[in-house]
């Protein structure tokens, strides 16, 4: 470690705490268990203060070294949990670990761990939704992307996904789960394990590009949830995945439909070509191809890293890569990492002006924290701190609340913007009174409660006619509702047809806006549409 300075004898001899540098602290461990205790935490974050004042916001501390100067070292599970500790603190004194350095000690390793006060960039952040078949390996490709282990041929990475007792026992999701990696300069970061919060939380830390995943559920009875996924969150592009030994299926396509329907960009892995032959490799290809051809798309098979840099400077919404991957051998995962690592991060620059506003897709409590509401942020930014306000109820009432904390992936932080998923506890309102498809947002963003609109509609899919009085579930952002229809302009509308439809919502109000994005689905029944005129 260069910046150490002279480490003979196990000494740094020209950096000593009460010398020039008196930004400096010398740690030899920290753990959770006794510096993170309340009384202990305090002091600690004292003491960090007083270190970010002396070095003009900048604070160096030696992980591994006594108190003396003696250079004792760690082992790796020491070091990150002294980081992790670190982390903690720093977020209390509104600072952030911008840099870790590390150097063999005679025990393990030395962290020389820069504290600032400074702004930092924020990392580039793309979030992806993953969909396609039951079984067609979209939880494993997600876990063996996240950790970088190969799977074992039987799904053994997907259970960092899964985390419902019944879905690891059955092998199938059932309701979305999130997952993280990202890239330093270019370079993958993975987790070992990302059900472990705290390699959640250092990787935000210390990443500069992150890549999550909302990965969505492939069985045909929870068609809702997948939708949700899609809808609900502000995907910047969508993953479809494509088995080998399956190839496309009517799953495949509908969730193709769903991710063309809010028009993002899309992405096609074939997974599972180990387990058959280069010629079922051909046949699914072609298959993957015709059906993206089909709804306007044009393929372009990635076979090299320059394919992969192509495909990045060049993709539109209608520019479609198509990688094969195995996540037994490893075979692709190298060209996703590559597109993912140069893929252009959308830009939110309109939308971070706006008031603050998040759909509410999870309602959970956890313990010594309280209420927590998660969700995308689709515009403007948030604070620890800040009042705000919740609903509609069934009043139509929008209630305040206050933020008492925000996370993202585990990662403790003060504020949070648009584009990010993002967990934050609330006070003011009890957990039993909110509801997904509810609104947290500014004073400023003005919401209306509506029970009633007007939309443009094209009729996908349909048995017989829509009349008056049909009903049909309406999915608008992370809302799924009763939705009761009204033809305006045309006595009914069938299959093929477009029109404008009076929609009422059966049980509650919400909040929406013209211009928003909706899909009906229910039974046979499929349509896509456009929020037009809100009847208020």
């Amino acid at each position: 470690m260069k910046l150490m300075g002279n480490m003979s004898n196990g000494n740094f001899s020209n950096l000593t705490r009460d010398g020039e540098r008196k930004n400096i602290e010398f740690k030899e461990n920290l753990n959770s268990n006794t510096h993170l205790v309340t009384e202990r935490k305090q002091q600690l974050a004292s003491q960090m203060k007083y270190r970010l004042e002396r070095g003009n916001g900048e604070a160096i501390y030696f992980i591994g070294v006594t108190d003396d100067g003696q250079l004792l070292g760690l082992g790796k599970p020491e070091i990150d949990e002294s980081l992790y500790v670190l982390g903690e603190i720093a977020r209390d004194v509104k600072a952030k670990i911008v840099n870790v350095e590390t150097e063999k000690a005679m025990k393990g390793e030395v962290a020389k761990v820069i504290i600032s006060r400074f702004p930092t960039n924020k990392p580039d952040h793309l979030l992806i939704g993953v969909a396609g078949h039951v079984d067609h390996g979209k939880s494993t490709l997600v876990g063996t992307l996240t950790t970088g282990s190969l799977d074992s041929g039987a799904g053994s990475t997907r259970i960092f996904l899964d985390v419902q007792k019944h879905e690891i026992e059955r092998g199938l999701s059932a309701d979305l789960s999130f997952a993280v990696y990202g890239f330093k300069n270019g370079e993958p970061v993975r987790i070992k394990n990302p059900l472990n919060k705290r390699d959640k939380a250092l990787m935000v830390e210390k990443c500069d590009k992150l890549i999550s995943f909302v990965d969505t559920v492939g069985h045909e009875p929870w068609l809702r949830t997948t939708i949700r996924g899609i809808v609900g969150q502000k995907l910047s592009h969508g993953l479809l995945v494509v088995a080998a030994d399956q190839g496309p299926t009517h799953i495949t396509r509908e969730h193709l439909g769903i991710i063309l329907a809010m028009d993002l960009p899309v992405i096609v892995v074939m997974t599972k070509i180990d387990m058959v032959t280069p010629e079922r490799v051909k046949t699914v290809r072609q298959e993957i191809f015709d059906l993206l051809k089909l709804v306007g798309r044009i393929p372009y098979m990635v076979k090299t890293p320059q394919d992969a840099d192509f495909l990045t400077e060049n993709m539109n919404h209608h520019l479609v890569p198509v990688v094969k991957v195995s996540a037994v051998t490893g075979e692709g995962l190298e060209l996703l990492d590559r597109i993912f690592s140069r893929l252009k991060t959308p830009s939110h620059e309109e939308d971070s002006k706006k008031p603050f506003m998040m759909y509410i897709d999870k309602i959970y409590s956890v313990i010594g924290v309280g209420t927590v509401v998660s969700g995308t942020i689709r515009q403007g930014k948030v604070k620890k701190g800040e009042k705000l306000i919740l609903g509609p109820f069934n009043s139509g009432d929008f209630l305040p609340v206050s933020v008492k904390t925000i996370e993202m992936h585990h990662y403790r932080k003060e504020s949070a913007a648009v584009g990010e998923v993002v967990g934050i506890s609330i006070t003011g309102v009890e957990m039993d009174e909110i509801r997904r498809g509810m609104i947290l947002c500014h004073h400023d963003y003005h919401p209306l409660a509506v029970r009633e609109f007007d939309a443009d509609v094209a009729i996908l899919v349909h048995p017989t006619t829509i009349k008056e009085g049909y009903e049909c579930i309406t999915h608008i952002e992370t809302i799924a509702e009763t939705t009761c229809f009204r033809p305006l302009n045309h006595e009914y509308l069938s299959a093929g047809d477009t029109g404008q439809i009076r929609m009422r919502f059966k049980y509650h109000p919400f909040a929406i806006r013209e211009g928003q994005k909706l899909i009906f689905r229910e039974g046979k029944s499929k349509g896509v549409g456009t929020v037009t005129r809100l009847a208020i």
